[in-house]
């Protein structure tokens, strides 16, 4: 079964210097439908205006990962942690018992374009860490590249859940199967372009709750960036 939540349905905040589109309940915006799938918490689709962003704030007991789009992300944190995050680049920051961080568009002229997810770690009160890695365009090119999981494999973040994240950047007209165990379920979110996802057409922001499957059926409509979370 696919339950489809459309870009437009999205909860919207506009800060001046921030505008941000919310698949899930996050901050003022609550909605007692859309609370997040299984341990999948929050997509916030966020773009910062040059030489802004978030000030130093606190986290405690998520993972959190960020996917730039577009531009660059500057992150600091109180692990001592200095980082640019650029396009192909993927950051996981465990915050566990608690951490704090900022975040500013690395540039004074272009805007960031970035999404930010957060998942319900496995336990509470982990040691907090940070941890980065460039995948690079071509590791996702006409493929569903592994880019966060539990155990780290293929060379992917270490997620602190039963989560598993790829990124595909798809030409036009490919197709792409991802297979789902026995007992497992997806959110297919579209970053860029378009997909046709079993039947179903998928714009840019457009994402897809998929349950009691054996698999996915995804084919670009047109050039396409694509986010499947296989989850427990």
């Amino acid at each position: 079964m696919i339950r489809v939540r459309r870009s437009d349905e999205r909860g919207h905040a506009r800060h001046g210097w921030l505008d941000s589109r919310h698949t899930f309940s996050f901050a003022e915006y609550h909605d007692p439908r859309h609370m997040g799938f299984r341990t999948l918490r929050v997509i916030n689709e966020d773009r910062v205006q040059p030489g802004q962003g978030f000030g130093t704030h606190a986290h405690r007991d998520m993972e959190i990962v960020t996917c730039v789009l577009e531009g660059a992300l500057e992150h600091k944190d109180s692990l001592g942690t200095t980082s640019v995050i650029r396009p192909g680049e993927l950051q996981r920051m465990t915050a566990g018992t608690g951490v704090t961080h900022s975040e500013y568009n690395a540039s004074r002229e272009t805007p960031v374009h970035l999404l930010q997810i957060w998942i319900l770690p496995e336990a509470p009160n982990l040691s907090p860490s940070y941890e980065q890695r460039d995948f690079g365009a071509g590791e996702m090119r006409e493929r569903l590249r592994l880019v966060a999981s539990r155990d780290g494999r293929d060379g992917s973040l270490v997620v602190h859940q039963d989560v598993a994240l790829h990124l595909g950047r798809l030409a036009t007209g490919v197709k792409l199967r991802h297979p789902l165990a026995a007992g497992r379920n997806a959110w297919v979110q579209v970053a860029r372009g378009s997909v046709r996802l079993d039947g179903e057409t998928l714009a840019a922001g457009d994402g897809a709750a998929v349950t009691d499957s054996r698999g996915l059926e995804l084919e670009a409509l047109e050039s396409a960036h694509v986010l499947v979370f296989d989850l427990a």
